[in-house]
């Protein structure tokens, strides 16, 4: 009786144990990631300040940039002015679009299309106007838009089917 009192004593210890090992195993499980799988437009630090400020200019600016398209989405995004935009989108040849970029914050960004037959350079910016300029379909096509010296914040980009 005791030998079985006893089996039964150590099988409730090691069925506890395990259920205790398997709570605190997939407890910890998801600590560290992110639960939110939605992509985010900026990295979480920046030279413009932090994470806070990033996803409050990076939310005026997509606003921005929602209330004055016209056509159909292609392509669009927003980055730290530090990082720039660096895009090949994937565009018609010869087929028209329209892009519109806007940049909150300090300074001012330069676009750049190759083959510069697309479009010309501009210059945008970080004064919260939304500049526009129809642009040309190549393939291949590169957007390049990089902050001036010293220039921060979030600059956001869209390009419409006309």
């Amino acid at each position: 009786m005791t030998r079985a009192h006893r089996r039964t004593g150590l099988t409730g210890c090691a069925v506890l144990a395990s259920a205790l090992l398997l709570v605190s195993c997939s407890s910890g499980a998801d600590k560290g990631k992110d639960t939110d799988h939605s992509p985010s437009p900026v990295p979480s630090r920046s030279a413009s300040g932090g994470s806070t400020d990033e996803k409050r200019l990076t939310e005026q600016a997509q606003a921005a940039l929602a209330a004055v398209h016209s056509g159909q989405l292609v392509e669009s995004g927003a980055e730290r002015v530090t990082d720039g935009i660096h895009t090949e989108p994937d565009l018609t040849k010869g087929k028209t679009y329209k892009l519109y970029l806007v940049c909150y914050g300090s300074g001012s960004a330069r676009l750049a299309l190759k083959p510069a037959s697309a479009g010309s350079p501009t210059t945008v910016p970080c004064d919260q106007s939304v500049v526009q300029q129809r642009i040309t379909g190549q393939k291949p096509l590169r957007m390049d838009v990089d902050g001036a010296q010293g220039a921060t914040g979030v600059i956001a980009w869209r390009i419409d089917a006309v």
